[in-house]
């Protein structure tokens, strides 16, 4: 019971920068009795608990990539409910392993966060005075990573077990395990966050650790704070007060100046495709990423190392590159991009969607004009040209429309263009390409919806807020007005639709649409909309949008509890609709 399973440290480690491979003996069991006696053991076992995040119930790729679809800008490929297709359409149920492997990833993420938080304050008095400042912040992260999983548990599930002492399992039998209330939980969530935010230091001021990179800092506690906030205050709970929180979290964030939005890149790139060389690469740059998973590792060329999906399931397709392909199995819905406001003067556009595939050794468009020059580098990257895009959408007949809208993906993993030769492309499924779970425009964007939602209008802060991100967006100082701010004057229904647009604009593909529609409380009219808009753009196209078939209102809101959960816990009640 004592016991806590934290990665051995073998060479190099995949959280912090480094790579854990399964072949090798990578979990541990440690007695807790006899372990934690000083801040460097301490800090072995926090590696454990944030490897947990590298899972593939979590954002190795059910939380990346196969759990947040479909929505109004991205789908599975495919017109079937075949093998993995079956989550994205919607079309699972309780006994899907998909979930079952979330669910348990997840809740053993608690464990293994609440086992160290208990010994640690078991521990810390006899730790050397030296040592004491340092526990601290490593209570500090244990605290933010509970209230991560927490509160990934919670949106998802909605009716879960509270539970922070790792003794509670052994202590009550799983016939008396009962849900507690989700405010209960978000309760819980905001405490560990506060307390983090209390005793953490900003990344930049971080002069404790070694090294705090991919590590909880304030500035990531106060964004998550945000977004926790924010997601409180809508769909199933809708407490409006959480606003006003939101507001004054994301404020002490912005106006700390510790961080802000990336805005030169290397070589002369806008600030916001340099957001993709990093993550590609390896790249820790705390400036804008706040939350973010790291999959790097380039001398792990193993099957089995910790490794992600990202730029896999969600990049370019891509055949015969460097010996591996590309499933490119997410594909971007073809009317949000014709729907993408300012679409000719948004840098966005080109660099989150990708209407070319890596074809053998070339990059081709989806026209029949295919570049097939067996001459031509396989790294071969041709300037992005929007006429085919605007050809497209001005044809209204079918002859293009059908296979540019079955073929558009994300770009921003777009492993051919960013990922450097030293970052290897480990095999099919796996590449030590990094996911961003909280970027600082999310938090501007919260901080802009929340101030809309307390004064039922837009004031020149949450203006601000919004047209700083669309500047950067279209390549501009963030300071210089004109052509990318918002219309003045707008109402408060206006500005909430300019805001939900933006957040589709600035975070496509990145794992919050599907939450967002959901706390907006509109997730199944979203879906009913995008396949009538689907059959708009192109006959037939709402048959490649299967989740129209299948998605329930008040039932994919959230998922179902496992099955096998169910049975062995009589007294817990299965989500609605399921």
């Amino acid at each position: 019971m004592k016991n806590i399973k934290y990665l051995a440290i073998i060479s190099l480690f995949g959280f912090l920068g480094v790579s854990c491979s399964l072949e090798e003996k990578s979990y541990t069991e440690i007695d807790m009795d006899e372990y934690m006696n000083n801040a460097s053991e301490a800090n072995t076992v926090l590696t454990g608990i944030y490897a947990d995040l590298c899972e593939e119930g979590m954002y190795r790729y059910n939380l990346s990539c196969l759990l947040q679809m479909p929505t109004d800008m991205e789908k599975c490929e495919g017109s079937t409910t075949d093998n993995y297709r079956i989550v994205p359409a919607n079309a699972y149920t309780s006994v899907q392993s998909d979930i079952e492997i979330t669910w348990e990833d997840i809740n053993k993420a608690i464990y293994d966060a609440n086992s160290f938080i208990r010994q640690l304050s078991l521990n810390v008095e006899n730790f050397d005075e030296d040592d004491k400042p340092l526990a601290t912040v490593y209570m500090g992260e244990a605290r933010a990573l509970r209230a991560l999983y927490y509160f990934e548990l919670v949106r998802w599930f909605g009716n879960v077990t509270l539970n922070t002492d790792p003794m509670y399992a052994y202590k009550t039998p799983l016939t008396e395990m009962e849900q507690d209330d989700p405010v209960e939980v978000y309760e819980q969530i905001e405490k560990d966050l506060l307390y983090a935010v209390d005793v953490l230091p900003y990344a930049t001021d971080d002069n404790l650790r070694a090294s705090n990179d991919y590590r909880f800092s304030k500035g990531a506690a106060l964004g998550l704070l945000t977004k926790v906030y924010a997601t409180w205050a809508g769909y199933p709970l809708y407490d409006e007060s959480k606003w006003e929180l939101a507001a004054e979290t994301a404020k002490t964030l912005i106006e700390s100046g510790k961080h802000g939005l990336l805005t030169e890149g290397i070589d002369g790139d806008s600030g916001y495709e340099q957001l993709w060389w990093n993550t590609c690469n390896g790249v820790w740059d705390p400036t804008e990423s706040l939350i973010e998973i790291s999959f790097y590792s380039p001398t792990s060329t193993a099957t089995g190392a910790r490794l992600g999906r990202i730029g896999k399931w969600n990049g370019v397709t891509a055949s015969n590159i460097r010996g591996v392909r590309n499933a490119g199995n997410i594909k971007a819905i073809a009317p949000f991009v014709q729907d993408w406001k300012d679409r000719a003067q948004d840098l966005r556009v080109k660099l989150s969607v990708a209407d070319y595939k890596y074809l053998d050794q070339t990059k081709t468009k989806y026209d029949l004009n295919a570049n097939t020059d067996p001459n031509t580098p396989a790294r071969y990257y041709k300037p992005y040209d929007q006429s085919l895009m605007e050809q497209v959408f001005a044809d209204e007949s079918n002859s293009m429309r059908t296979q540019y809208s079955r073929n558009l993906t994300p770009a921003k993993w777009d492993t051919e263009k960013y990922v450097k030769d030293a970052n290897y492309l480990v095999d099919q499924n796996l590449s030590n390409v990094n996911w961003y779970v909280l970027r600082y425009a999310d938090v501007m964007l919260l901080y802009a919806e929340a101030l809309n939602e307390i004064n039922q209008g837009p004031n020149a802060t949450a203006y601000e807020m919004v047209n700083m991100v669309r500047r950067r967006g279209f390549g501009l100082s963030l300071h210089q007005t004109g052509k990318a701010d918002l219309a003045s004057g707008m109402g408060y229904e206006e500005f909430k639709q300019a805001i939900r647009d933006e957040r589709g604009y600035e975070l496509a593909f990145e794992g919050h649409r599907r939450q967002d529609l959901i706390r907006w409380g509109i997730y199944y009219e979203t879906v009913m909309q995008t396949a009538q808009e689907m059959e708009n753009f192109v006959d037939g196209g709402s048959s490649v949008y299967i989740a129209s078939r299948y998605t329930q209102k008040g039932k994919h809101e959230l998922l179902p509890i496992p099955q096998r959960e169910m049975q062995l816990m009589p007294k817990y009640k299965q989500n609605p609709g399921w």
